[in-house]
């Protein structure tokens, strides 16, 4: 799915044209650059709206009926469901769990953020996926290149920086393995399976 089928979907529910939509759907997709294929998908959790694409769109935009629109709401049920056949939201461990364990002893991630640890707000979202998930290899979600001079100036109005970083955004999608439930919702994530199997239950 794209990011006009999404607004076509925003508009059916809540009204407005696509336009008032496409920039935060195509913002939620905007990781495709990093990662070809569903693996991409880092921004589709609650992690991502809340951390991410919250602090940059705001709670509410104004459509243009004039209708106040949740965007959270939003991003769940017109963009995150659709895209797993309304079935499920996985959680950021659930790709977390997918990272090859061996990555984390091969990267600094204390090296990465030194120069950013006198940022208090700055450091607790870099280290925002570790909190959420207990796993250091969460950290190759924020200590990279992309989140640093894609997400930080949109999140924290930070400036880019220009030079080499040490943790670039092919460490975290290339040592990814790619599971079933990431194929648009052909399985059920970890996250899901005891929620499933009390209903089936």
């Amino acid at each position: 799915m794209n990011a006009v089928i999404h607004s076509q979907i925003s508009v059916r529910k809540r009204g407005g044209v696509i336009e008032d939509y496409l920039p935060i759907h195509d913002f939620m997709d905007s990781t495709k650059e990093l990662c070809s294929d569903n693996r991409h998908r880092i921004l589709h959790t609650m992690w991502g709206i809340r951390r991410v694409v919250v602090p940059v769109y705001g709670h509410t935009i104004i459509n243009s009926d004039g209708k106040a629109v949740n965007v959270k709401d939003m991003c769940e049920q017109d963009h995150i469901l659709p895209d797993y056949q309304n079935r499920f939201i996985p959680n950021l461990s659930d790709f977390v769990n997918s990272i090859e364990d061996d990555i984390v002893s091969d990267l600094d991630f204390r090296e990465f953020a030194k120069e950013y640890q006198n940022d208090k707000e700055l450091m607790e979202l870099l280290l925002s996926p570790l909190s959420v998930t207990g796993l250091s290899k969460s950290l190759l979600i924020t200590h990279n290149s992309w989140f640093i001079n894609e997400i930080v100036p949109r999140v924290l109005n930070r400036k880019v920086e220009i030079k080499n970083f040490g943790i670039t955004p092919s460490d975290l999608f290339n040592n990814m393995k790619f599971k079933l439930w990431m194929d648009n919702g052909s399985s059920y994530p970890e996250s899901c399976k005891m929620t499933l199997g009390k209903i089936v239950g």
